[in-house]
């Protein structure tokens, strides 16, 4: 069976460059492309979560250098919290166990990566991945810690080599730090930075001169996009990334509710994307993934012009073989939950859809595939209106999107306001979703503070009588299948909940600056449904697949009936 699943990944990796390939549009520089095909290669995180040792790290690059590099996969990334201190009381959301230099920059947990030790950062792990003709990528999260908030330590000024300072005195965290801008999921981690800073500006600088300085050829920055965008940050880091000496691999995260219209502004800064949640190993997840490829193969944005190259919008990491559970903190200790069948499908939609392909399951201990044992149900949040449920629900979108321009104030008496969508609804007995507006409920010692910081914004509650503020990005991380951009938490002054309503009809979010919009929930598609995807190959072929009770069947059909350019894939896979 061992040798049945790695045959079966090799096939994939074999077949899946010359769909991939993107014919040049003139050269877009002189020099060679930066990811001129999606990028391949292995994230730890589906595996070992945040717990992965150096040891563990390296035995996996191993493998993948001698089985799967002669197929274009290159890249081995340790995703988050290589910095964390894997002790009691440690979490994917604890404070004050990570491993930080004197200027508040993330360094490794040296327990866990012993070769960090004397302030070598990655740079041994990194040497290692290279003599494997591998590259070595990390993942990262936005802005500073809290951790180095909290302890306010100073800036490096990269040019000098010492302390930042400007007008006259030292610049600290806590200048630059916006801890009302934390990220929505993991809150006592990471906040933004004020990039309008200068001194802002050179904490970025030196976090990612150091990556470089570390041999690091992939960054995967996380809860920077999405429900979570931060759009001055993601300018920033590619200006750096673009002036190195040596190309580093841009690559963002994650992608709940992201749209094409929103990833617009951020494809030609960046080398790939995640459109969705993330993707673990469920049908559900697996469905979700259709219609957003769908979207983005409409919109000519794959194999975009990005960073130094081109730029691939990322449906997440591949869940198979053995695996460990979200926010956990062991390793690998199950099988995947997709069954053969389910897997083949996933396999095949993020190769038409010219996804990178990043393997998220631990290589050293591949073996046979268990069936689907999920019986998780998919989780949207829902705009409840008199006490109906509702079949519509909050999202977000880029504001220059055109659907968000529906928003409009309804007066109830002189003191109590709502905001209602003004989206003409499929029958003429369904009321509008509205929300009831409030102001800022804050705490007495900060509410000149953020009086100042969010003068005219507001706080939007479900009901008139529920004191639960909207946020415009959930409180932890979601998955493809669940629905983001829109739940309700107790009201707090942070960015995540203040929201502005302007004259042209937009409700603008000052955590991410995306605008809300109200969405129609899409039907469930079970195990019994159908699906089906088209791909444009080489030579204008067309790839065309049925996905008939989530098992690879093709319609029978007279081969005479058939145009000459349509390619019926089981004729072309041998499985």
């Amino acid at each position: 069976m061992k040798i049945l699943v790695l045959s079966f990944f090799c096939f994939f990796f074999f077949f899946t460059p010359p769909l991939c390939r993107v014919p040049s549009e003139a050269q877009l520089e002189a020099e060679p492309e930066h990811a001129s095909t999606p990028p391949r290669g292995w994230n730890s995180y589906d595996s070992f979560c945040w717990t992965i040792s150096e040891e563990e790290f390296l035995l996996s690059a191993e493998i993948i250098s001698n089985r799967l590099k002669p197929h274009g996969y290159e890249y081995v990334v340790v995703d988050y919290l290589w910095y964390r201190r894997k002790v009691e009381g440690a979490y994917t959301d604890s404070l004050g166990f990570d491993v930080i230099d004197e200027w508040g920059r993330l360094i490794p947990d040296p327990e866990r990566w012993p070769s960090s030790k004397g302030g070598k950062g990655f740079s041994e792990v990194a040497k290692k991945v290279h003599s494997m003709g591998l590259k070595f990528g990390v993942h990262v999260m936005r802005g500073i810690s809290l951790q180095a908030f909290n302890a306010n330590t100073p800036i490096l000024d990269t040019v000098k080599g010492s302390a930042y300072e400007e007008s006259g005195r030292q610049w600290t965290a806590k200048d630059i730090g916006l801890k009302e801008r934390a990220c929505a999921w993991m809150s006592h981690g990471f906040m933004s930075v004020n990039t309008k800073l200068e001194s802002g500006r050179a904490f970025l600088r030196s976090l990612y001169l150091q990556y470089a300085e570390w041999g690091v050829d992939f960054v995967k920055h996380d809860c920077v996009f999405g429900d979570d965008l931060d759009i001055d940050e993601i300018s920033f880091v590619s200006e750096v990334l673009r002036k190195l000496d040596r190309p580093i691999l841009y690559s963002l995260s994650p992608g709940t509710s992201a749209t094409p219209a929103m990833a617009k502004d951020v494809s030609g800064l960046v080398n790939m994307y995640r459109i969705t949640g993330d993707d673990w190993d469920t049908w559900r997840d697996v469905v979700s993934h259709f219609d957003i490829s769908r979207d983005f193969s409409t919109s000519k944005m794959i194999g975009a012009k990005g960073l130094l190259g081109r730029s691939w919008p990322d449906l997440d990491m591949l869940p198979l073989g053995w695996l460990t559970d979200p926010g956990s903190n062991e390793g690998p200790h199950r099988t995947s939950n997709l069954n053969l069948d389910e897997q083949r499908t996933q396999m095949t939609l993020w190769a038409m859809a010219k996804s990178p392909l990043m393997f998220g399951g631990d290589f050293p201990y591949i073996t046979g595939m268990k069936g689907s044992r999920s019986k998780n149900k998919v989780l949207y949040q829902h705009l409840a209106e008199g006490g109906k449920l509702n079949t519509r629900a909050l999202g977000v979108t880029t504001c220059k999107d055109p659907k968000a321009y529906r928003w409009s104030i309804k007066a109830l008496d002189q003191d109590l306001e709502q905001i209602c969508w003004k989206e003409k609804l499929g029958s003429k007995f369904e009321e509008p979703p509205c929300l009831y507006k409030r102001k800022p409920l804050l705490a007495s010692g900060e509410e000149m503070i953020y009086k100042q910081k969010y003068q005219g914004t507001l706080h939007l509650l479900a009901s008139d009588g529920m004191e639960l503020c909207l946020d415009a990005s959930p409180r932890r991380r979601l998955t493809s299948k669940e629905f983001g951009g829109g739940s309700f938490s107790s009201c707090k002054g942070d960015a995540n909940q203040m929201w502005e309503l302007n004259a042209n009809g937009t409700l603008v979010n000052s955590y991410s600056g995306l605008c809300a919009t109200v969405d129609s929930l899409e039907a469930d598609v079970g195990s019994n449904g159908i699906r089906s995807w088209i791909a444009t190959g080489r030579r204008g072929l067309i790839y065309l697949k049925l996905l008939i009770k989530y098992v690879f069947s093709i319609c029978t059909a007279d081969s005479s009936t058939i145009p000459e350019n349509i390619v019926l894939l089981d004729s072309f896979f041998s499985f």
